[in-house]
């Protein structure tokens, strides 16, 4: 950031007085500008036990499947969100059960938020972002293909979870190049 969006000042970095680390500041009019980590909210779509996943026609990951899910808007709830972004990629609608994953990815600022959600009916095609959107049983997931790690372990989880039939929430925090820690 070189310059200030209120006055178009310049911005230097400090820390605030009573801040406890380095801040955007404009130095004419000493607006902080903050910066907060990205929320991805999504589904984990369901069917008669089938998942539907979408293969990505954007970048980051295009061609590769992913879970739809994407950034949150502002003036939505994080499940509105959620449903929002299984629409966008996926033209499906879907009813939002409970929220099941929950993803710290601080090493590049975001936090994933994925739903459990029932696809009440087979219907859905391809969004704008996406190259195709399918159902899959767990042994047709193309597993050597998935987009993200937080999208291969939500799976896991579902697929775990599904035998026992006992779905758990879980929080998981992903570092850089590291193993997945469950926090919960």
């Amino acid at each position: 950031m070189n310059y200030c969006s209120h006055c178009g000042g310049e911005i230097t970095t400090v820390i605030p007085e009573g801040d406890n680390r380095l801040r955007y500041v404009c130095t004419q009019c000493s607006t902080i500008h903050y910066q907060n980590p990205k929320i991805v909210a999504g589904c984990l779509p369901v069917y008669q036990n089938q998942i539907l996943l979408c293969q990505r026609a954007i970048h980051p990951r295009a061609g590769y499947w992913t879970l739809p899910a994407g950034f949150m808007e502002l003036n939505e709830t994080t499940q509105q969100a959620a449903a929002r972004e299984t629409w966008e990629e996926a033209c499906a609608t879907v009813e939002i059960d409970k929220l099941y994953t929950l993803f710290n990815l601080p090493h590049i600022n975001q936090v994933y938020l994925i739903f459990l959600a029932q696809l009440p009916q087979p219907i859905f095609s391809p969004g704008e972002e996406s190259l195709s959107a399918e159902l899959f049983t767990e042994e047709t997931i193309p597993w050597d293909n998935l987009a993200f790690p937080t999208i291969t372990k939500t799976l896991q989880y579902y697929f775990s979870d599904l035998k026992q039939q006992q779905f758990t929430f879980r929080t998981i925090d992903i570092a850089p190049h590291a193993s997945y820690q469950q926090v919960k």
